[in-house]
């Protein structure tokens, strides 16, 4: 079930700590925050300094930033040192060897003290007001579990390249529309035991896919975040093992949908989703679940196998 607001179990896996090392000792309060942030980095001092701002200027204070340098080694261990000596709030942990982003996430969860726990990367920039506007939905619903919001998208110099709008998690079977601006309950962490580390790329969509059947999530209209595109970006760097991982979650996910209709509309609209995998074994599976749905969508069908084929023609005539 979804609230859309307008604009104004076991934690074996997260438990895990075969290689890592705090660097910086525990601050111990006698009330623990009430929102824990982790922001996992490998190599990636060039925006490091910007997202670690991001979170210091957070309109709502009341949180802890949990740093897992993954392994790094470049310049980010010395820029984690000095930001946690400036500020009692932040904490520092290594992971050796590098365990890979949902590898990071599972360690810093694992070292959550708060009730409510989001994430940030290193080259993203979290707007100030995105705490305190994610805590207030909770708070203002406390029979959903998760809130999220819009985000914009920056390219590598910070310039804003688009507006990027979220959907309900009952759209979720069609993609991804839970964004980079969210928050949840320590218990959606439990309940999860954390990311799939053999998702790497994917971790994020599939833990919203097995939230939202367990969970009410909580919608708002506003932009709350930067997201960066770059060059070393993830997504740009992995693109097509992303695609293949994504492939894979969502078939594993549609044998939990009883509903036809719904099965076949997931599939034509993730079989049409990637300019990298034809998906054409998924598309044709949806149309035949429901042929209607290829009514009016024959041009966009077209198109999509048309990019395809002259993707194949091109390789093959070098």
């Amino acid at each position: 079930m979804d609230v859309l607001l307008p604009c104004v179990g076991n934690i074996d896996r997260l438990g895990a700590d075969d290689g890592c090392d705090e660097d910086a000792e525990l601050q111990t309060t006698p009330f623990p925050p009430r929102v824990s942030v982790v922001l996992p980095v490998h190599n990636g001092a060039a925006y490091l300094d910007a997202a670690i701002d991001s979170i210091l200027g957070q309109t709502f204070a009341d949180f802890e930033l949990i740093c897992v340098d993954d392994g790094s080694t470049d310049a980010t261990p010395d820029i984690l040192r000095s930001y946690a000596d400036a500020d009692s709030r932040i904490r520092v942990i290594t992971n050796r060897p590098n365990k890979g982003l949902p590898g990071a996430l599972n360690t810093g969860f694992a070292a959550a003290r708060g009730s409510l726990h989001t994430w940030t990367s290193d080259d993203n920039i979290a707007r100030p007001q995105m705490l305190e506007r994610l805590v207030a939905a909770l708070d203002a619903n406390p029979a959903a579990a998760i809130a999220h919001g819009n985000y914009s998208v920056i390219d590598a110099d910070g310039r804003v390249t688009g507006l990027q709008k979220v959907g309900p998690a009952s759209d979720l079977l069609l993609g991804n529309k839970i964004g980079a601006a969210f928050l949840y309950r320590a218990e959606v962490t439990q309940t999860l035991t954390g990311y799939d580390e053999a998702l790497f790329g994917v971790e994020d969509y599939d833990f919203w896919l097995r939230a939202a059947r367990s969970f009410q999530f909580v919608t708002l209209d506003e932009d709350l975040y930067l997201y960066r595109r770059h060059e070393a970006s993830l997504t740009d760097r992995r693109a097509a093992r992303i695609h293949r991982l994504t492939t894979q979650i969502l078939r594993r996910e549609l044998a939990f949908v009883p509903d036809r209709k719904l099965r076949a509309r997931a599939l034509v609209e993730q079989g049409m989703a990637s300019r990298i995998e034809p998906r054409l074994a998924m598309l044709a599976q949806g149309l035949a679940l429901s042929p209607g749905l290829a009514h009016g969508r024959i041009v966009p069908i077209l198109r999509h196998l048309a990019h395809h084929v002259l993707r194949v023609f091109k390789r093959r005539t070098g």
